[in-house]
């Protein structure tokens, strides 16, 4: 490989133990919202990837939930339930080999097992694009080894909820148009013939799935009135080549919103993989279906849809290797690029076969629509297991069993591309492993592995642990630069890249001075709040670096503490206050102690130092701490200020002269004025036509508890005069007069629920994400 691309891959802890062995062909995939995926015998585990603002440890924050296998055995429907019955009694005992061990060993036409074992876990996990749940989420499309295809969405964190099962619509659908595609099909045979049967079974079989991008259809109302709507499409493959297209409705919300579904024949001899292919040329999308055999062939298929908005699709099937080599396609990826030469964009599709990657690159000139093709050999010695691509930069990394992994970056040429390719030993890092899937996270800054325990001495282990393990392909200068330079402007968007700067800042106890310096540049020229969010992010995590780390566990009772606390407290009792300081000066005491016994000798000098009187080392820290917050507050106050001046524009915009809204307009447009240092013309202009529009109206809250004013003096809490304390939300600075609100993922803030009496500006502004940190809202 070029020196330029010298990699340096390095381990991430924490290193996540699985409880169950995986299962399926590609059993890893990382969402565009962070979540990892791991399909197993007995559910899915899904990682998420925070970028904990709260914490110090320097480890990767994780927090983790499972989708759960189905209890039930499924059943593909393929006629009524008592011919079904004889039918599968009369395949069982018939008299022809040919029928009944085809019969007793298909584990499609026997799921249930009987003197089998049962078919239990997944086969693949698919991801949608960011957007599709009701949180604006990523939603899970899951496939279970007997055929089941459902999708499933994390609404509130801890649970996940099965949102509709495609099989059983699907075969509903089948049955009620009698297993016919069209209604030009010649009706086939009776379920009592074998070969019917399979055929019942083979259209209804999902080989794989693939979520399409978001795109926009128009939805005609009731009053002739056009409007847009999101949705998505998903793509099925069955076992006999057809592909059904549903089209879901955005936020997708279950059944009801299925827009439709389409079936769609491919001609391709035992399917293995698909893909979505996505080009955008002179600002038109165009789409269609990439379709890999396990055979060899590749090709991309026209997909037509009705109503979607600036969709093209290809006039006629497009074959990109059409060789019967019996190099079966295990994985498939399409990337967009820019060609440099050809000065236009261009579409990079490979695919895994065998040990091999194929790769064809399509890009539509003049003449029509070019396609450049070959392999790259020489990678690996074993077949490759599993790929993953970075779409960003159009990187793609292969694995194979052993522990090898290749990344190739593909360079442009005159007329085509060419790969750069180096390996990338896991053994160097883990030490000797077994690989069973890859996945890179979004912006590519992390690789995730699973492994089991490789060889030692020549002798493979007894026992098989599965562990999902984390490494770096990017370091902390590249995730800062990408972080500065970014198109998205959004932190929660490219969390593997602030977990990257979070490391670096925790493991340093400060910001780089180059960090600083650029982010201070980017705030003076063009002041966008993204740029103060991050500003805002570093600055907490520098806090939590400057934090003495408790050295032992939090919340384990000391017993000891409890006994000084009873002797020392007061006849009459002391305050909660009291207590919690009292208790946490024990602690503090306890952890000196202890940090002092557990340390080398040249920790204990260099911790010593701060502490080696209270003037000279711990008020440094002190004031440090104190510096640092308040720096933090200064920032929290500008984000503040800049969303209010955005929810008094949607104010301004939506109301008519004296008109009652929910939100405390006269306070946040007071709130805004009260401090004489902040001098901002736009909002003293805004809030000037505002007040002209309310005509000395002010439109107080009052306390549901006793109707008392709720004041305006806090962005925080409304507190009336009667004590009773009322959190706000942050997104419309109402008050939240209800035992039923949401947080943001950091927990940073607090958000009320839309009401159903809330016009549709209010309810917009109420989806927004947190203003200090982009995480949604739950």
């Amino acid at each position: 490989a070029a020196a330029g691309f010298r990699l340096t891959a390095v381990r991430r802890e924490p290193a996540v133990r699985l409880q169950h062995g995986v299962s399926g062909l590609e059993p890893l995939a990382w969402s565009e919202d962070h979540r990892v995926s791991v399909s197993t015998v007995r559910s899915i585990a899904v990682l998420e990837q925070l970028s904990d603002v709260h914490s110090g440890g320097q480890e990767m924050v994780i927090h983790r939930t499972a989708v759960p296998a189905p209890s039930a055995a499924c059943l593909l429907k393929v006629g009524p339930k008592k011919e079904v019955a004889e039918c599968k009694e009369k395949f069982a005992n018939s008299v022809d080999p040919t029928v009944s061990q085809t019969f007793m060993l298909d584990r499609v036409f026997n799921p249930e097992g009987k003197s089998l074992p049962p078919m239990r876990g997944f086969k693949y996990s698919s991801w949608s694009p960011l957007g599709c749940d009701a949180n604006g989420r990523c939603l899970l499309a899951a496939l279970t080894m007997d055929n089941r295809l459902t999708i499933h969405a994390n609404l509130n964190r801890l649970q996940w909820v099965q949102l509709v099962d495609l099989t059983e619509i699907y075969g509903e659908r089948l049955y009620e148009a009698s297993y016919k595609l069209s209604k030009a099909d010649t009706p086939r045979g009776e379920l009592g013939d074998f070969s019917e049967f399979q055929r019942r079974h083979s259209m209804q079989t999902p080989v794989r799935m693939e979520w399409s991008g978001i795109c926009t259809t128009q939805q005609v109302k009731h009053n002739n009135e056009c409007r847009d709507v999101g949705s998505v499409l998903l793509a099925v493959l069955f076992e006999n080549g057809n592909i059904a297209v549903w089209q879901f409705q955005l936020p997708f919300l279950g059944k009801e919103s299925i827009t439709s579904c389409n079936t769609i024949e491919s001609g391709i001899n035992s399917p293995s993989v698909l893909s979505w292919w996505e080009y955008e040329h002179n600002n038109r999308k165009m789409s269609g279906l990439i379709v890999g055999s396990a055979f060899g062939p590749v090709k991309i298929l026209p997909v037509n849809l009705k109503a979607v908005k600036g969709y093209f699709t290809l006039r006629q099937p497009v074959v990109l290797w059409q060789e019967m080599d019996q190099l079966p396609v295990h994985s498939i990826k399409c990337i967009p690029l820019y060609h440099p030469y050809q000065k236009c964009s261009c579409s990079l599709v490979v695919a895994a076969r065998g040990a091999y990657v194929f790769w064809c690159l399509l890009l539509i000139s003049k003449a029509g629509l070019n396609v450049h093709n070959s392999h790259v050999t020489g990678l690996h010695s074993l077949p490759i297991v599993s790929m993953t691509a970075d779409k960003q930069n159009g990187t793609v990394y292969t694995c194979s069993s052993d522990g090898k992994v290749r990344q190739l970056i593909p360079i442009f040429t005159d007329v085509a591309l060419k790969f750069e390719h180096q390996l990338i030993k896991l053994s160097e890092v883990f030490g000797s492993v077994r690989t069973h899937g890859i996945a890179v996270s979004p912006c590519g800054a992390y690789l995730a592995v699973i492994t089991t325990e490789g060889m030692t001495n020549g002798l493979h282990p007894v026992n098989k642990n599965y562990q999902v393990q984390f490494v770096t392909l990017k370091t902390f200068e590249e995730a800062a630069a990408q972080l500065l330079e970014s198109s998205v402007q959004n932190l929660f968007r490219q969390v593997d890249l602030t977990d990257l700067v979070r490391w670096k800042i925790l493991k340093d106890k400060h910001i780089p001075q180059f960090l600083q310096e650029a982010l201070d540049k980017k705030i003076e020229s063009c002041g966008s709040t993204y740029f103060w969010r991050f500003k805002l992010f570093l600055l907490r995590i520098l806090y939590q670096s400057m934090q003495k780390a408790p050295s032992e566990v939090m919340w384990r009772p000391s017993h000891e503490d409890a006994k000084i606390l009873v002797s020392d407290s007061p006849g009459m009792g002391s305050t909660e206050d009291d207590q919690e300081e009292g208790t946490s000066k024990q602690a503090s005491k306890q952890s000196l102690c202890d940090a002092g016994k557990g340390m080398d000798i040249d920790d204990t000098a260099d911790d010593s130092l701060p502490q080696s009187s209270d003037v000279g080392g711990r008020e440094p820290m002190e004031e440090k701490l104190l510096e640092i917050q308040a720096q933090i507050e200064a920032v929290e106050m500008h984000l503040t200020r800049e969303h209010m001046k955005r929810v008094l524009g949607e104010v301004y915009l939506h109301t008519w002269i004296t008109e009652n809204t929910s939100i405390p307009t006269r306070g946040v447009c007071d709130f805004l004025m009260s401090d004489d240092g902040y001098d901002d013309r736009t909002a003293r202009v805004l809030i000037g036509h505002i007040l002209k529009k309310m005509n000395k109206q002010t439109f107080p809250e009052h306390c549901s508890l006793c109707k008392e004013i709720l004041p305006f003096t806090d962005r925080k809490q409304a507190v009336c005069s009667n004590g009773h304390i009322w959190l706000r939300c942050f997104l419309t600075y109402q008050s939240c007069q209800s035992m039923v609100y949401r947080r943001c993922l950091l927990h940073d803030s607090i958000a009320r629920h839309p009401a159903p009496e809330d016009p549709e500006w209010i309810k917009r502004l109420l989806q927004g994400p947190c203003t200090f940190c982009d995480s949604p809202v739950f």
